[in-house]
């Protein structure tokens, strides 16, 4: 690739793993890129539930947690970057009528797409209470490339990207996520075995 063309920008874009990607994190893995930049990029884990539902880390961290739909919802791996750290990919919060001290969480990167990550606690608060965003992911740790790194991926096929759809991410089940973002190409799983061709 030459130096003088211009560099690509996936925000708001699925990374979908080739099947020759082995990295145990990474392996059949559907990662969101909230942020992709000529500095580097950075992504959340959509398909890899963790053994940790939303409720246990609400009590971990003393909240309770009065939303039922998210009561059993599992929290994910986000990636193997600060595995300690909550990440909440989100819905913008829309308030009606609106209310200052509750449209914007302290700690929020608005994805251009339509979606918001915080790394602010108040906004497990805001869903302890009923409230907070309707539609929301929860991830500890993330994702992430320095300068350059995503793209040499990239040129080694160890990736196939496609725009986001958001109901790959809070309206399909877990299991099917894999499946689905490759069908946003056209494509199914078995197109792409590495032992395709090799009878």
């Amino acid at each position: 690739m030459s130096s003088d063309s211009a560099p690509i920008n996936l925000t708001h874009h699925f990374l979908i793993a080739m099947p020759g990607l082995e990295d145990a994190s990474f392996a059949r893995s559907v990662v969101y890129l909230c942020e992709h930049s000529q500095r580097g990029a950075l992504g959340l884990i959509i398909n890899k539930p963790s053994d940790i539902s939303l409720k246990a880390l609400f009590d971990k961290v003393d909240l309770a947690l009065q939303r039922d739909d998210l009561r059993h919802a599992p929290v994910f791996q986000g990636g193997p970057v600060q595995t300690e750290r909550g990440f909440v990919l989100h819905e913008p919060v829309l308030l009606d009528p609106p209310q200052t001290e509750e449209s914007v969480y302290a700690s929020t990167m608005t994805i251009p797409g339509g979606l918001e990550m915080t790394t602010s606690k108040d906004v497990l608060e805001a869903l302890s209470t009923g409230g907070g965003p309707r539609k929301v992911l929860v991830t500890l740790g993330y994702s992430s490339w320095g300068e350059g790194q995503l793209e040499s991926e990239l040129a080694e096929n160890s990736w196939l990207t496609v725009e986001a759809d958001l109901s790959v991410i809070f309206d399909t089940p877990v299991a099917e996520r894999y499946d689905r973002a490759l069908s946003l190409l056209g494509l199914q799983a078995w197109m792409l075995s590495p032992e395709a061709g090799h009878a």
